[in-house]
Parts: C-alpha cells; sequence; structure tokens
C-alpha cells in the first residue's frame, strides 16, 4: 500500500494526472509500466523503514535498495550471484573491503535486472560490475543477453542506511533529482543527494 502509494505521488510530480487516475500494466516478467503509455518509465524498490522509486523521462530504470546492515548476509550468496570475474575482484579486497564490493554489486546487479524488465530470468553470471580502470566501474555483458555496456549509466548513494543503485539508459542519465515524503502521502521535499557520480566516467 505504501509502495503504490508512493509510486502514484510521484508520477504525478511529473505529468498533471490525479494520483489515483494512473494505470499500470505488467510485462511477461511481471515489470509494471504505465497504461496507456506517456513517455514515463519507472521502478521501485523496498526495504525495511525505506521505499525508493525511481523516474525517468523517455527511458528504462531500474532501482534497488538494500540495508547496509545486510551486507554479511549478500557476502554469504556471492558464489551463487556474482560472475566468476566480480567473485575474482572480491577475493583481492580486505574483510571490509569485501562487504562493501558486495553490497555494492549486489544492489547494481539488481538494478539492471530491473532495468531490462526480465527480473532473475537474467542469469547473474552472464553479466559483470567491474572496478578499477578509467572507468572507474564498468559493466559487463555477455553477448547471448542481448545487451549492450554502453546503453546503461549507473550510480550509487547512502542514504538512511541504506545503499541505492540506479541504473538508467545513458541518453536520460545525468543530474538525479531526489525527494522525500514523510509520511508517504505529504508533498514531497527535495532533498540533496550528494555528490553523485555516474559510470562509466566519460
Amino acid at each position: 500500500m505504501t509502495t503504490r502509494a508512493l509510486l502514484r505521488t510521484a508520477l504525478s510530480h511529473y505529468r498533471p494526472v490525479a494520483p489515483q487516475a494512473w494505470r499500470f500494466k505488467l510485462n511477461g516478467h511481471g515489470k509494471p509500466a504505465l497504461e496507456p503509455e506517456c513517455g514515463l518509465h519507472f521502478n521501485l524498490s523496498n526495504s525495511v523503514g525505506l521505499v525508493v522509486c525511481l523516474v525517468a523521462d523517455g527511458a528504462e530504470v531500474g532501482v534497488d535498495v538494500e540495508a547496509l546492515e545486510r551486507a554479511s548476509q549478500i557476502l554469504k550468496l556471492a558464489p551463487e550471484v556474482f560472475s566468476d570475474a566480480e567473485q575474482a575482484q572480491l577475493e583481492n579486497l580486505s574483510e571490509a573491503g569485501k562487504l562493501e564490493r558486495a553490497l555494492s554489486l549486489w544492489t547494481l546487479k539488481e538494478s539492471y535486472i530491473k532495468a531490462r524488465g526480465m527480473g532473475l530470468a537474467l542469469p547473474l553470471d552472464k553479466f559483470s560490475f567491474l572496478f578499477g580502470g578509467a572507468e572507474g566501474v564498468r559493466l559487463e555483458i555477455d553477448p547471448s543477453l542481448g545487451d549492450a555496456p554502453e546503453r546503461w549509466g549507473f550510480c550509487q548513494l547512502d542514504y538512511a542506511g541504506h545503499r541505492i543503485a540506479a541504473m538508467v539508459e545513458r541518453k536520460a542519465a545525468g543530474a538525479l533529482e531526489m525527494w522525500e515524503a514523510r509520511p508517504v502521502l505529504a508533498a514531497p521535499v527535495r532533498v540533496s543527494a550528494g555528490n553523485v557520480r555516474w559510470f562509466p566516467r566519460k
């Protein structure tokens, strides 16, 4: 209920439509979209104490949020959810570094599969987020997935004890406006997103 209310409020911030008037449809993998289409694309994610809605005009998006305290649980799942290349980089880090990287990898990978609108139909070991080099972080995608890394831009930020990853088609990636609604039905108030860096770096 809270998630749907947030979504409707966010969409009405960008189009002159009453929150209760929005209608939705699902694709074959369960990703929601607007019906009829109006150019807006959105994605939702929630964790205990925080619901996130990402909206873009004319570009596919995906978002994931995880509590920072879940890093150790995610690290335990590394062999099952990270690619061989991601695991190789992970193994070269300190224990604290592994926790940080695991949280970053998981949220980035989740945001990508959600942006593609295919969920876990996309094999998690067929794409990688690799850290280092001039690009800072780069996305590598197996050709079998029918996608190109240069299509996407992505960023991460920490907010209210959570890690948030946003994936946006690069034609729309850029300045990130961040709004908060407390309570969820209150008028959104703009808040600072801090110094958000988009990857890959140009």
